[in-house]
């Protein structure tokens, strides 16, 4: 381990999480900027050779080389961390690079991984053919059936995944309950904690042991920049993933990081916002005659609420997807067709896969970011062709509200 160099801001124990989020990071550089700098630089000029000869050997720590040491990047970590309750905070160039990372770091041929088949389109291909091709093995179950975790477990199990809301059912699943499970085994447990970020759900707080975030949706909150990141132990983080990344490279850059710092200042009043607007916007499609089935955490008819809300703070957070009704019998092409139609008779909604805007965006899954999915796989996910998925920003509720009703009417 690294001889401790680099200090930390100078702040009070027991801070509350808001606080931290405008509040943590490094101290201010020689010329006091309240607004923390901005360091566009790929290097940094050593002292003398034996001390870069030492930094290098990862003897003392040190900004060395950007792609694995910048102020920036360390200041959002040290805040992601905070936020999170975890002792450390590893940044990437993606969220996908974010998973990537932590099975390169943890994982080797002959591992086994237990997955829920209710993840990101993307993780499903990551760990189900990526990894498989260098020996990993993959088992989907039930996000939310907790003995289909427990009957998958095999002696070389080392990792169980899990995101929570799932996207984009939004299930939930039993954070303490699957923590209990991967220790029993001697594996750990990887929460995707995107939809609810810190500000809603703090997953370490129920046993997991890596919290992984796409800084690309809320943590950003303005659909900017790329990013992504792990929230670990700090000697995971240190001994485990650092080494990798130092390796292959997933660095994230210090402007992206800097976007995603500043990000994090409004987190809490932007979550605390757009999951209100989102609840009020699940009960008014529950009640449309267009709509079969709404899925939203904070509902009561949400088969997870109760969960959903022992593990949450807020209104369950501000994605909802919802199935527009076709009439029975006319198949998989009329259930797409009708979500198409309403789709394309917003004007206010950004069509766009993204989510965690200030923009409310909307999407159909079996196209996007389930679109590389069989047809088999978005079935066990449960996304069928009539599904729709709306990240509500913080636009007007009614105006959201006369942008899909000019599309229901239409059908």
């Amino acid at each position: 381990m690294a001889e401790r160099k680099i200090p930390r801001k100078a702040l009070p124990a027991g801070l509350g999480r808001d606080t931290l989020a405008v509040r943590e990071g490094l101290p201010a550089s020689a010329w006091g900027e309240n607004s923390e700098a901005l360091f566009l630089t790929s290097s940094f000029v050593q002292p003398d050779a034996a001390t870069a000869a030492a930094r290098f050997a990862n003897e003392e720590e040190a900004f060395i080389y950007s792609r694995f040491t910048n102020p920036t990047v360390m200041m959002m970590e040290r805040r992601l961390a905070a936020l999170e309750g975890t002792e450390a905070c590893i940044a990437t160039s993606s969220g996908m690079s974010a998973i990537l990372l932590l099975g390169m770091g943890l994982l080797k041929a002959g591992d086994h991984v237990v997955c829920s088949q209710s993840v990101f389109g993307s993780t499903v291909a990551l760990f189900g053919r990526e990894f498989a091709k260098f020996g990993v093995e993959t088992s989907f179950v039930s996000q939310t059936e907790v003995g289909e975790w427990r009957a998958a477990i095999r002696p070389n199990t080392k990792l169980l995944f899990a995101e929570s809301p799932t996207n984009p059912l939004t299930e939930v699943c039993d954070i303490r309950a699957l923590a209990g499970i991967a220790h029993a085994a001697g594996a750990g447990l990887a929460v995707d904690n995107c939809f609810c970020t810190p500000a809603l759900q703090r997953p370490v707080e129920y046993g997991a042991d890596y919290i992984i975030h796409s800084g690309t949706k809320y943590l950003d909150g303005q659909g900017r920049v790329i990013a992504g990141a792990i929230c670990a132990g700090e000697n995971v983080v240190n001994d485990t993933f650092v080494p990798v990344l130092r390796s292959a490279g997933m660095a994230l850059s210090p402007f992206n990081a800097w976007v995603v710092l500043k990000g994090l200042e409004t987190l809490s009043i932007r979550m605390e916002a757009q999951s209100a607007r989102a609840l009020t916007l699940a009960r008014w499609l529950e009640t449309q005659p267009a709509v079969e089935r709404v899925f939203f955490p904070g509902l009561e008819s949400h088969p997870q609420h109760a969960l959903a809300m022992a593990q949450q703070s807020g209104c369950g957070g501000a994605v909802v997807s919802f199935i527009v009704r076709a009439p029975r019998g006319d198949g998989i092409a009329a259930a797409r067709k009708n979500a198409f139609h309403v789709i394309d008779s917003t004007r206010v909604c950004s069509i766009t896969a993204n989510l965690g805007d200030t923009k409310t965006t909307i999407t159909h899954p079996a196209s996007t970011s389930h679109g590389r999915l069989t047809e088999g796989q978005r079935m066990a996910a449960g996304i069928t062709q009539g599904m729709i998925r709306l990240a509500m920003g913080l636009d007007d509720v009614a105006d959201i509200q006369a942008d899909l009703a000019r599309g229901f009417a239409g059908l």
